[in-house]
C-alpha cells in the first residue's frame, strides 16, 4: 500500500512539473512576441553575409572605441562605460550573433569566426578605423584575432581579465560543464522563469539596461549562441595562440588590466602578453572580481582614453 502511495504521489508531482512547464514555454513563447515593443534594439541591424548584426555607436572622435563582450554578454554589459567614454569619443558596442538582438550566425561559433564578422559589420555600418578594441574575458580572444589579421585597422588594445589560451586541459574539462551550464539556463529562459523571476536570476554585475532587457539579453538564444562559442573554445584558443609572436602589436598602446589577488602564474601571463607590444603595460586591479570594468569602471576608462589617445 506505501508503496502504491508513493508511486502515485510521484506520478502526481510529474503531471504538475510537466504542466508548469508547458504553462511556462507557452506563456514565454506568447510573451516573446510583443518583446519587439517592449524591449527594442538600443542600436540599428547592419547585414553582415546572411544574417543581421545589431551594433549602438554613440559620440564623436578618432580612434572609434570598439568595445567587445564577454561569453554570455552582449553590448548591454558595457551601456555604462559606453555611455561615460560617449562624451569624447566614437564608442561602438555590439551584439554577436545569437546574442541579444542580432540574428543567429552560421557555425562554428569560434573567435575566428566572430572576429571575422566584427570587420565586415565595421564596414557596413561605416564606422572607419582605426579602432581601439577594449575587450573583456573571451572577448580578448576575438580582438585579438582581430588585431592580428587587421594591424593596419587596430589603433590600440585594452584587455580585461581576458581568457587564457594556453589553458588547454582546463578549457577540455570546462567546455562540456559550461555547455551544459547554458543550456540548463537557455531552458529556463524558455519555461518563462526569466521573465517571472526579474533580477533573481539576473547576473549581479549586469547594467540596468541588461536587467530591463533581461528577456532579450539573457533569453534562450542568448545563451544557445553561449553554448556554441563554449563548445568552439579549444578550437578558439588555438585560433589566437596562432597570433602570438614577440612584437605582435608593434608600438601600439595595449593595456592589458587583470583583478586583484591573481595567482603568480596568472600575473606572469598577463605581464608577458602585454609584452607582444612595444608599448604594453600590466595594471592590476584593486577590485578582485572578474567583471573589472562594472565594479572599479574608472580604471577601465582610463585605461580606454589613455590608449585612445596614442
Amino acid at each position: 500500500m506505501r508503496a502504491r502511495w508513493l508511486r502515485r504521489v510521484v506520478l502526481w508531482f510529474a503531471a504538475l512539473v510537466a504542466l508548469a512547464g508547458v504553462t511556462g514555454f507557452g506563456y514565454e513563447s506568447l510573451a516573446r512576441q510583443g518583446d519587439g515593443t517592449r524591449h527594442p534594439a538600443p542600436g540599428r541591424l547592419v547585414r553582415v553575409g546572411e544574417h543581421r548584426l545589431h551594433i549602438t555607436c554613440t559620440g564623436a572622435g578618432t580612434p572609434t572605441i570598439v568595445l567587445e563582450a564577454g561569453l554570455a554578454e552582449s553590448s548591454a554589459s558595457w551601456d555604462d562605460i559606453q555611455r561615460r567614454l560617449s562624451g569624447g569619443s566614437r564608442v561602438c558596442s555590439y551584439d554577436r550573433a545569437g546574442y541579444a538582438w542580432s540574428e543567429d550566425g552560421p557555425g562554428p561559433r569560434t573567435a575566428s569566426q566572430a572576429a571575422g564578422e566584427l570587420h565586415a559589420l565595421l564596414a557596413a555600418a561605416g564606422e572607419r578605423g582605426p579602432y581601439v578594441l577594449a575587450a573583456h574575458s573571451y572577448g580578448g580572444t576575438i580582438v585579438r584575432i582581430f588585431a592580428g589579421r587587421w594591424p593596419d585597422l587596430t589603433a590600440g588594445l585594452v584587455l580585461i581579465d581576458v581568457t587564457d589560451e594556453t589553458a588547454d586541459d582546463a578549457l577540455a574539462v570546462s567546455r562540456p560543464l559550461i555547455a551544459t551550464q547554458f543550456t540548463g539556463f537557455g531552458l529556463l529562459a524558455r519555461a518563462g522563469l526569466l521573465r517571472l523571476a526579474g533580477d533573481a536570476l539576473v547576473p549581479a554585475e549586469a547594467t540596468a539596461v541588461a536587467r530591463a532587457h533581461a528577456p532579450v539579453v539573457y533569453g534562450g538564444r542568448s545563451m544557445d549562441a553561449a553554448r556554441a562559442e563554449a563548445w568552439s573554445s579549444l578550437e578558439s584558443a588555438a585560433q589566437v595562440s596562432a597570433t602570438v609572436r614577440p612584437g605582435a602589436w608593434g608600438d601600439r598602446p595595449v593595456v592589458v588590466i587583470i583583478p586583484a589577488g591573481q595567482p603568480a602564474t596568472a600575473v606572469d601571463r598577463a605581464r608577458r602578453l602585454a609584452t607582444l607590444s612595444g608599448r604594453g603595460r600590466l595594471v592590476v586591479a584593486t577590485t578582485a572580481e572578474h567583471y573589472v570594468q562594472a565594479f572599479q569602471p574608472e580604471l577601465v576608462i582610463a585605461a580606454i582614453r589613455d590608449v585612445a589617445g596614442g
